[in-house]
């Protein structure tokens, strides 16, 4: 029986740390921020009038400078002229602002391309973006034309063809055909995920189908989304793993427990965190205070106040 290990990576020595993306992760020591690369070294450095750092999406990163927020690229470079109440993540090549208060979006370049107008707006999923037009949702397309007249209470972003919406007080699903397709009967409804979504009816949550056919019977305390095959659900205040027939493969036995990313899983044992492969053996002991998804081959872990990395290649598959 193979042991679990401890792999090597980056030493805990951050106070905080989010997720490797685009090669970089942002971290922080004596509130000094900065993005490393995967050695650990740190390769752009914040000013000191930079707060409210964001990992980079699109090749960019959103900074906060005073009261305002501005786009950093990997070069470490502001981009000139561009500053806004608020800025959204880059999706599709576009980001959504505010400007006093009222939303449209940007391009990389941070020219204004859709004119701000919407109460609020989503990031683009699928060609189309969630906004708020007077009190309804509604979807625009990337030239800012209204795709989906703003009818619904509010809507979520596309996934798989599918964005949940409420009706009243209910959510059902828009299809491809840009009508309501699976009927507004759930109290929660979640994006689509390996072809299955999860919903909740009270404090039940299961899984339906593109069809919105009921294929994962509503019976779990909690349930999260398909991730490599698998997801993390709860019974009975215990946490396991069931595939997408709905049989329970990983028993519920751990006090928490997230989705698989790149083979491995991260649960709680005793107040500590380890990965398990998808056969449930625990393959990273359980020894850290916290612990993340494995992105681009590093995860994020604590241990002792500190953040560090651990490597994916150090880790048995299978």
């Amino acid at each position: 029986m193979k042991m679990a290990i401890e792999p090597k990576g980056i030493p805990p020595q951050f106070d905080s740390a989010s997720d490797f993306s685009e090669g970089l992760a942002l971290v922080s020591v004596e509130n000094k921020y900065g993005y490393i690369d995967k050695t650990g070294k740190i390769v752009i450095k914040a000013t000191e009038d930079m707060s409210a750092l964001a990992p980079f999406s699109g090749g960019l990163a959103i900074v906060q400078i005073g009261s305002a927020y501005s786009c950093l690229n990997t070069k470490g470079d502001l981009l000139k002229n561009v500053y806004f109440n608020k800025i959204s993540q880059f999706s599709e090549g576009l980001a959504a602002v505010q400007v006093n208060s009222k939303y449209g979006y940007i391009n990389k370049s941070g020219q204004v391309v859709i004119t701000p107008q919407f109460a609020l707006a989503d990031r683009f999923s699928e060609k189309l973006a969630a906004v708020k037009a007077t009190d309804k949702y509604g979807y625009i397309d990337s030239t800012g034309r209204m795709a989906i007249v703003p009818q619904y209470e509010d809507a979520w972003k596309f996934s798989e063809g599918f964005a949940p919406v409420r009706v009243g007080k209910r959510w059902g699903y828009l299809g491809k055909s840009k009508t309501v397709t699976i009927p507004p009967i759930y109290e929660g409804a979640f994006d689509f995920s390996e072809s299955l979504a999860r919903v909740r009816i009270g404090d039940r949550w299961g899984y339906i189908n593109c069809q919105g056919a009921p294929v994962i019977a509503l019976q779990f305390s909690f349930a999260a989304n398909f991730s490599q095959g698998l997801a993390a659900i709860q019974l009975k205040q215990k946490w396991g793993y069931i595939n997408s027939t709905g049989n329970i493969v990983i028993a519920p036995q751990f006090e928490l427990a997230a989705n698989f990313s790149q083979g491995l899983a991260a649960i709680q044992i005793d107040g500590k965190w380890g990965y398990i492969n998808p056969a449930g053996t625990l393959v990273v002991k359980s020894k850290f205070d916290n612990a993340g998804l494995f992105s681009e081959g590093l995860a994020r872990v604590q241990l002792n106040d500190k953040w560090g990395y651990i490597n994916r290649t150090d880790i048995p598959k299978g």
